[in-house]
């Protein structure tokens, strides 16, 4: 496939783009896809004491997709570029929605959010729910794009599962959002069933956050059964959906969520929250939602999961027929790249 020169695209994100994260992750498989469609693809990593010259270096006009974290770390050197380049703001999730802020603070991230995204030509988000966020900051729809990630496809068919559900999955870095301390809250109300919990996911990101989740584990006495494993290579995640018999993640938000469409792929029950994008990826007949920040309602849908093996085996089937309708990652980088081309042609805001 022959590109004119005109059509490169400059990706700028905050920090290393192989970061084990699913906002990274999306970035990386978008700019993966785009190569292997025969675009040019420019990389740009700002460190955090970055300064403006790799944008400044950059011909009038180019195109330039700017990860919402980049936008907001970056803020003063973005703004400064907006009128030169075409930006295009790719916003995984609104920052004033992130878990733990006080009203003061999320109220400056929602006027810090607003006021950069009245200054590029387009927003691409990944669910509904996020894109009525970034309209709720006074952006017009025509300069916004629901654009959702793909999910790989398992190498092997998911394993014929066992009859009762006992190996639980959680697949999240340890940060406040996720909700680990809500989970272990919610295990100990059924320490009497036989079950055991992974977390995969990185300790070293909210090492206050890990500190606490450890601190709690020892506290309620359910070392023995829950095994925090750390950030580990995608294969290795992918062995342990394999291994499991249910996915839980109690998130107190997400933009989309690109774990619960992994669980799905796999053929996992899930036990999750109604928060944010949530609902949007994982339907009734996939999974349990309950309310977010409710630790007996996360239990009572565990117990039902783990004690109802006919329930369970009712979840995995909805959950594996939903999996299989998850557009891959061709498909998501054709969508991206459609919606991209045309909120990138779109003129300046006013």
């Amino acid at each position: 496939m022959t590109r004119r020169s005109d059509d490169e695209i400059v990706f700028v994100v905050p920090g290393r783009l192989d970061q084990l994260t699913g906002g990274y992750l999306f970035d990386r498989r978008i700019v993966e896809g785009l190569r292997a469609r025969g675009r040019a693809v420019r990389v740009i990593e700002l460190s955090a004491q970055a300064d403006g010259a790799p944008l400044a270096a950059l011909a009038e006009d180019t195109k330039t997709v700017v990860d919402g974290l980049a936008l907001a770390d970056h803020a003063r050197l973005l703004v400064g570029q907006a009128r030169r380049l075409r930006l295009i703001a790719f916003v995984h999730g609104p920052l004033a929605q992130e878990t733990g802020l006080s009203p003061a603070a999320a109220k400056r991230a929602a006027e810090l959010e607003a006021g950069l995204l009245s200054r590029v030509r387009g927003v691409l988000c990944p669910s509904r729910r996020t894109a009525a966020a970034v309209e709720s900051y006074g952006i017009s729809r025509e300069r916004i794009a629901v654009v959702p990630p793909g999910t790989a496809k398992p190498a092997r068919p998911p394993r014929r599962r066992r009859a009762s559900v006992r190996a639980l999955l959680c697949v999240a870095n340890l940060v406040p959002r996720k909700g680990h301390e809500l989970l272990v809250e919610a295990l100990a109300r059924i320490r009497d069933l036989d079950w055991s919990l992974s977390c995969v996911g990185s300790l070293e990101r909210d090492p206050v956050t890990a500190r606490a989740v450890r601190r709690l584990i020892r506290t309620i006495g359910l070392g023995r059964r829950i095994t925090l494993a750390g950030e580990c290579p995608p294969q290795s995640v992918a062995r342990a959906y394999r291994a499991a018999d249910a996915f839980v993640l109690p998130s107190f938000h997400e933009g989309y969520g690109m774990v619960y469409a992994e669980a799905m792929m796999h053929g996992l029950p899930v036990i999750a929250t109604t928060a944010g994008a949530i609902p949007e990826t994982v339907p009734p007949e996939a999974g349990l939602l309950v309310p977010p920040g409710d630790p007996a309602a996360l239990a009572r849908a565990l117990r039902r999961v783990i004690a109802q093996p006919v329930l369970a085996a009712r979840l995995a089937m909805g959950s594996r027929a939903m999996g299989l309708r998850l557009p891959d990652w061709t498909q998501a980088t054709e969508t991206w790249e459609r919606a991209f081309d045309r909120v990138a042609a779109l003129d300046p805001p006013g």
